[in-house]
């Protein structure tokens, strides 16, 4: 499996931008499913952003459109900049990782899917 460290959590205000990176590491297959997810205490995890690393095609949650962007670099680690975070945004933000073979459609909102995942980082945003 792939091993996952993320960094990059803390707090910000309202408006304010937070850069989240994945050190990953053990791939062994060519290509991924890489996402970012987040967790509130009592809620699902859900998926935030995501590329699939065969062809960079990116997802982005409805949340997460025109304000956080999902990038990678030759290494395979990965990160989420949050730009015009809100109040709402504050989570646990997890990376994770899978492989895959065509796409990762469909992935994005099945956790159970996926293998591999990071501690965990919390992102708190005040207003």
């Amino acid at each position: 499996q792939v091993q996952l460290v993320e960094s990059g959590g803390g707090s910000v205000q309202a408006g304010g931008s937070l850069r989240l990176s994945c050190a990953a590491s053990g791939y062994t297959y060519s290509s991924y499913c890489m996402g970012w997810f987040r967790q509130a205490p009592g809620k699902e995890r859900e998926g935030v952003a995501g590329i699939y690393t065969g062809t960079d095609t990116t997802y982005y949650a409805d949340s997460a459109k025109g304000r956080f962007t999902i990038s990678r670099d030759s290494a395979k680690n990965f990160y989420l900049q949050m730009n015009s975070l809100k109040p709402e945004d504050t989570d646990m933000y997890y990376c994770a990782a899978k492989p895959a073979w065509r796409s990762c459609r469909g992935n994005y909102n099945r956790p159970d899917l996926w293998p591999s995942w990071g501690q965990g980082t919390q992102v708190t945003v005040s207003s």
